[in-house]
């Protein structure tokens, strides 16, 4: 079978593995129809999660839409040729916190994400032919063939995630809103935002053909790279600061930015995928200002997968339009260069076995 294989920074090669097979009854073995590359995967790609990855073991991709080829007798909800999607991070369903909604924090899975290294449960990744999904029925969901592949794949991360920061930052009519990175979560978590009828709505990014995209919508734009960036955007609000900001990049750079551009009592929910062990927060301002601040990159998202499949079957959001390549998986290694260096109008890139 194959299967896309971690050897190193910007060395991710698309090889012949063993085939996945069932060993637990709770599991279910699933033919890859399209899957597809993550911001968050790029911390491995370009070598922040080095440590954490076997090397030419360890598989890649969290993102899927396929069809169930065989169960285990404990899988209820799913038969041989169901069309499902996947959380990005395995759960049972049945642990503490599973029933507190914090799934991605399951207890028996121990924080497990596909393809994302040995420290988070050494499953396999989805940028393969097959996978095995471990504890299907608690994370694993139908989806109607009417939802195109490219949108069925944005269920396993990234539309629950811009749902969550929507949620996060409770953004009420009239309020200025900032919404920093403008990636495909990033360009939902605009597009559900301009549904809430805000005042002022301000994109920050680094990539003009980004920035373009959000501007289609009715966004200002600004590059975060041009001097003064950070004096224009306070004077849309009259130099007071944005009522909410929806930060999805995940470095120092951006919580700065944030910070720098909430106002006193404003709410930043950031939900950008942080791999630095250290941010040197003023936790005096945070305090004297008066902001709420939440960080949700390590996202629940199985929780909100039914509500973002129904957004979907009713037209609420089409985010198939925040794809711009099509790979082979033989060409896995294209495609995360691509990705990562942003070339030739790249926003989201489909991958097919």
């Amino acid at each position: 079978m194959k299967s896309a294989v971690y050897h190193g920074p910007h060395d991710i090669r698309c090889e012949e593995v063993k085939a996945p097979s069932l060993n637990e009854d709770h599991q279910m073995l699933v033919e890859v129809s399209a899957t597809s590359i993550c911001g968050s995967d790029l911390h491995i790609y370009r070598g922040t999660l080095d440590a954490i990855m076997e090397k030419g073991r360890s598989t890649t991709g969290h993102e899927l839409i396929g069809i169930v080829a065989e169960t285990g007798s404990a899988v209820s909800k799913f038969k041989r040729g169901d069309r499902i999607t996947i959380a990005y991070s395995a759960s049972c369903g049945d642990c503490y916190m599973c029933h507190v909604g914090q799934t991605a924090h399951c207890e028996t899975t121990k924080k497990a994400v596909y393809g994302f290294g040995v420290p988070f449960g050494d499953l396999n990744g989805t940028h393969a032919e097959a996978l095995i999904v471990p504890y299907a029925d608690a994370h694993a969901m139908h989806v109607p063939e009417a939802i195109s592949d490219a949108a069925a794949l944005t269920l396993s991360c990234n539309l629950p995630s811009a749902m969550i920061a929507a949620r996060l930052a409770a953004i009420e009519p009239g309020e200025n809103v900032a919404v920093i990175g403008c990636g495909p979560t990033g360009l939902m978590a605009l597009d559900l935002a301009l549904g809430q009828r805000p005042g002022t709505v301000v994109v920050f990014d680094k990539v003009e053909h980004r920035l373009a995209l959000a501007g289609a919508k009715g966004a200002i734009i600004i590059n975060v790279d041009e001097e003064g960036w950070l004096e224009r955007a306070l004077a849309e609000t009259g130099s007071r600061g944005f009522d909410k900001v929806i930060e999805v990049v995940g470095t120092k750079d951006s919580l700065d930015a944030a910070l720098a551009l909430v106002r006193p009592g404003g709410t930043i929910a950031a939900i950008g995928v942080f791999c630095d062990p250290e941010f040197a927060l003023n936790t005096a301002d945070v305090f004297l200002r008066d902001i709420s601040l939440h960080m949700n990159g390590f996202a629940n998202v199985q929780p909100a997968m039914w509500e973002g499949l129904r957004l979907l079957e009713r037209g609420g959001l089409q985010p198939e339009a925040y794809f711009s390549h099509e790979f082979r998986l033989a060409d896995i290694g294209t495609a995360f260069s691509t990705f990562n260096d942003k070339a030739d109008g790249a926003m989201k890139m489909l991958i097919r076995p």
